[in-house]
């Protein structure tokens, strides 16, 4: 199964179980670029916050105009602030940022619940890595990235490119079939090489 992407300077389609690096200098333009990737050829999308609570991931699907009943939310930060939460059938929480088993599990559900063409938003990396350590969060990202080939889904990985060494970046862009480059002007350059 193949999924069409709508991203300047991406391939048309990417085949199922592609996982997609974005790495970027800020949080900027990010946002745009998700929500192109969601919105686009998808039946159910799932978005994991590492970085926002499930409000602010609402209020930006519905700013970019993204059909919120295709929508699921993983929000790894209300519980550990102690910030009000109500769980709903597309809103859902884990107890902290760096619960690992507990955000690959619900991946897991998420992916076998679902039918059709899905996809997933991992925002972000850099902040998993911040609350877990990076050697737990690039095992981490191994693993989401088993689900979504077993699935025949794909996924976008935010990753900051400032808080990581060199060789920490090029650790994480190792793992994933396309990178697209973010740059602080907004231009994309992306490398999908490793696809055929």
């Amino acid at each position: 199964m193949d999924y069409t992407l709508e991203i300047d300077g991406t391939p048309e389609t990417v085949p199922g179980g592609t996982g997609l690096l974005l790495l970027h200098p800020s949080t900027g333009e990010t946002d745009r670029i998700d929500t192109d990737f969601l919105k686009t050829d998808t039946d159910n999308f799932l978005v994991i916050s590492t970085r926002t609570t499930a409000r602010e991931v609402r209020q930006k699907l519905e700013y970019y105009d993204v059909d919120e009943e295709r929508a699921e939310i993983l929000d790894t930060l209300s519980i550990e602030r102690g910030y009000s939460r109500r769980s709903s059938d597309t809103v859902h929480y884990v107890a902290a940022p760096d619960d690992i088993d507990g955000i690959v599990a619900h991946i897991d559900g998420f992916l076998d619940e679902h039918d059709g063409k899905l996809r997933l938003s991992f925002d972000s990396v850099t902040e998993l890595a911040y609350y877990a350590g990076e050697e737990r969060a690039l095992e981490a990202v191994e693993r989401i990235l088993d689900l979504l080939d077993e699935r025949d889904a794909v996924g976008l990985f935010h990753l900051s490119e400032e808080p990581h060494d060199t060789d920490t970046v090029d650790e994480f862009r190792a793992l994933f079939d396309g990178v697209i480059d973010l740059d602080e002007d907004g231009s994309v350059d992306a490398d999908f090489s490793k696809i055929d």
